[in-house]
């Protein structure tokens, strides 16, 4: 069996470099704001808002033309295809209103989760099958990374064997192909939080998929300096009696994730799992104050713990329009502030700080 391959052309590596650390930059993190049409109706009913096309706009528009400040904290936003080709009330497009202020427009590339068959209920993700068109075309329209999303549930017999192969053979499908698009993949195996698990098997669980995602994605000679991965922290199950102080989960999560990655790795950004906005900042603090060396910066890359108290304040009303901007503002700087470490715990108390967020199975 031959062995030949070689690595990407190196202008390819220095463009997605430059890309990859741009994101990566000290103290700042990504905004998820790549829920889907149904997904984003659901935040809206919440605040008693329609799911409207103009509705979803008004909001997006709200986050993207937030103060320019709000660079300081975010280096960059995942978008949804709708988003990606809408514009400001005045016709700006929200892929320039991001550039304008130094945040890297992003694109949610997967198409949802599929079925196992005859496995316990477990899923895989799907949508490799135009990937390459679709990120060529997201590519010229100003996107310049993506993030595609599987999922892996801990139960007594799961994730199986057959689920954790799958899923990281996907994902690195999926990198491999964005980057021969000029596009740095965000690469998301998740580890639901749904169950009654404790603290340890949540990080064993979190290690054996982080080891195959790995392998696979050599397999596919992803290059590591211009890819990001998107992780769970490692915490208890929402149904579990033992829960974890700051410190242990942080513990945990920093051993798993130093087992695991490569330090060539241009950097984790943790997702926010259901966890309220106070306690997603306060575990991104531990963790990056965390005894021991990670070669990779930690930071953030939060959906619902950066806009709970930004739709609270807002309402779908215009007039509350720059009091919800404050929040994401105050917000994201909590989080720049805990992805070096200096957070102070209750220092910012948001609309919705300690609202929890969990939602079980939850979709995007």
């Amino acid at each position: 069996m031959t062995t030949y391959f070689h690595y990407p052309p190196q202008p390819l590596q220095d463009e997605l470099k430059k890309i990859a650390d741009s994101l990566m930059a000290p103290g700042k993190g990504i905004l998820a704001a790549d829920e889907s049409v149904s997904t984003m109706g659901k935040r809206l009913a919440d605040v008693g808002v329609e799911n409207s096309d103009e509705n979803r706009r008004r909001y997006r528009e709200l986050l993207f033309t937030t103060n320019s400040t709000v660079g300081n904290s975010l280096s960059g936003a995942i978008m949804f295809h709708e988003s990606v080709y809408q514009a400001t009330a005045d016709g700006v497009p929200f892929t320039q209103v991001l550039a304008s202020k130094g945040i890297i427009p992003g694109i949610k590339v997967d198409s949802g989760t599929v079925p196992l068959f005859c496995s316990e209920d477990e899923v895989t993700t799907q949508g490799l099958d135009d990937l390459a068109q679709r990120c060529a075309r997201y590519k010229r329209d100003g996107c310049h990374f993506a993030k595609w999303r599987c999922v892996l549930k801990v139960k007594r017999n799961t994730p199986s064997p057959l689920a954790i192969a799958e899923n990281a053979n996907v994902l690195a499908r999926y990198a491999s192909v964005c980057q021969a698009s000029r596009i740095v993949p965000i690469v998301e195996p998740e580890i639901l939080t749904d169950g009654g698990h404790d603290l340890s098997r949540c990080q064993k669980v979190s290690e054996a998929v982080l080891a195959a995602v790995v392998k696979a994605l050599h397999d596919h000679h992803v290059y590591w300096e211009g890819c990001i991965f998107k992780v769970n922290m490692v915490t208890p199950g929402q149904a579990s009696p033992m829960k974890a102080t700051p410190d242990q989960v942080a513990m945990a999560t920093a051993t798993a994730l130093r087992r695991t990655l490569p330090p060539a790795l241009a950097g984790v950004a943790f997702l926010s799992g259901g966890q309220s906005e106070e306690d997603a900042t306060v575990h991104l603090n531990a963790i990056n104050k965390c005894p021991g060396r990670s070669p990779w910066p930690l930071t953030f890359s939060y959906g619902r713990a950066l806009q709970a108290s930004v739709l609270r304040a807002w309402g779908g009303r215009d007039e509350n329009k720059m009091q919800a901007q404050m929040e994401l503002i105050t917000r994201a700087a909590a989080n720049s502030q805990a992805a070096r470490g200096l957070y102070t715990p209750g220092a910012v108390a948001g609309g919705a700080a300690g609202q929890g967020l969990y939602v079980a199975n939850h979709q995007y």
